[in-house]
């Protein structure tokens, strides 16, 4: 049997890569996708395990070769995506395919995969609380946090459009909350 696909989605800043870790170290038979993407590599980050990273012209190819299940130029040059080939090794070892992307990636994704996958948008409590941790990131100039903060208000309205809308205040709560609801679906 092919696995499921859980599907985390939010603005930069509201914890969905804390909260995909902490449900991939629970034993759920989940495994993450890795997402390729044509920014620049930060510091922290090790290609292959937190992204693919690929020149912007690498990316367009494989565009162009129809590699990708959902892609987005999500700033201008900046692309992301997710590669086909990626979830079908994880779905055909049998195990439970699990996404860190963003809000239009999110969507079409669970467009494609139906009741095969649950779309979990995570939301900070209030905006300013969202700047407040973008802020303490200390990873974006100010006019980087200005189209972060800019695209976070606008991928907000699509909350509604998730199969579930998780409200990250407090984070242990939040990370029992997201365990709970994708142990209901796995069953």
């Amino acid at each position: 049997m092919k696995g499921k696909l859980v599907i985390f989605s939010a603005p930069s800043g509201a914890g969905k890569t804390t909260i995909v870790k902490h449900i991939l170290s629970l034993d759920l038979g989940l495994e993450f996708s890795v997402s390729a993407t044509s920014r620049k590599i930060r510091n922290n980050e090790i290609n292959g395990q937190d992204y693919y990273f690929l020149s912007p012209e690498e990316f367009v190819k494989k565009i162009d070769n129809h590699e990708f299940i959902e892609w987005e130029e999500v700033y201008t040059g900046q692309y992301y995506g997710t590669l086909k080939q990626e979830i079908e090794r994880i779905r055909n070892a049998g195990r439970h395919v699990v996404f860190d992307v963003d809000v239009v990636g999110g969507l079409n994704i669970k467009k494609l995969y139906g009741e095969d996958a649950l779309a979990i948008f995570v939301m900070s409590p209030s905006f300013s609380i969202l700047e407040e941790r973008l802020r303490n990131r200390s990873t974006e100039d100010e006019a980087s946090l200005k189209k972060r903060l800019d695209k976070a208000m606008e991928e907000t309205k699509y909350a509604e459009k998730f199969d579930v809308v998780l409200i990250n205040n407090k984070l242990d709560e939040t990370l029992a909350k997201a365990k709970e609801i994708v142990i209901d679906f796995l069953k």
